[in-house]
């Protein structure tokens, strides 16, 4: 092969193997992932009881479509919830988030996923949700949603002021799990914590 041959093949290969590094995907989570809007008329955040009902974890119910009601609600301070959709075959009605794997904490561009857990403390006067820190320098708790009285059984819960739902969305399309969501850190020892500027919010997409 000539040399200006070799040259230019080299040169090629070099090319190439620059376009596949500069192509290559982020490796963190806050470049990984954008947020997108979602209709939370369409979702009920619920402190679902665990065993004799002492504990209770979170879940999370959307309504998909119109075809057949996916949860209840009644009264209020606190709201009981009925969760229909565990008494029918709900696929392509209803959506379930029930743990790590379906929601997770971020604020603002800076997504909690694997530095904080979401923990239901059920309390005598009242049932909160708490994102609580896994790690000693993640930031510090935060109360995310509260009942707003004692009960038993499946109760609503609340958001506090500044929260709220938002889907996982990678390069423009939605995914099947949610963000508890705060556009900032919340004030006091909050504002200490690490608060990269917001993503840009992507438009919902389309049946989302």
């Amino acid at each position: 092969m000539p040399v200006s041959s070799r040259l230019r093949a080299a040169l090629a290969v070099s090319g190439w193997c620059a376009a596949l590094v500069s192509s290559a995907p982020p490796t963190t989570a806050q470049a990984l992932f954008q947020i997108a809007d979602l209709n939370q008329q369409n979702f009920v955040l619920v402190a679902a009881p665990i065993g004799d009902g002492s504990r209770a974890q979170l879940n999370i119910y959307e309504q998909l479509n119109n075809r057949r009601p996916c949860f209840a609600t009644q009264g209020s301070q606190p709201t009981q919830v009925n969760p229909l959709l565990s008494t029918f075959d709900f696929t392509g009605i209803c959506g379930r988030f029930l743990d790590a794997n379906g929601y997770s904490v971020r604020v603002g561009g800076t997504d909690l996923a694997t530095t904080y857990r979401l923990s239901v403390v059920k309390r005598a006067d009242d049932t909160v949700l708490m994102a609580v820190p896994t790690r000693a320098d993640a930031g510090p708790e935060m109360v995310v949603a509260r009942t707003q009285g004692p009960g038993s059984g499946f109760l609503q819960l609340l958001f506090e002021p500044g929260w709220e739902l938002k889907r996982r969305a990678y390069n423009g399309r939605n995914l099947g799990h949610v963000y508890l969501y705060r556009a900032t850190w919340a004030d006091g020892p909050a504002a200490t914590a690490p608060s990269p500027q917001p993503l840009p919010t992507l438009p919902p997409a389309s049946g989302s």
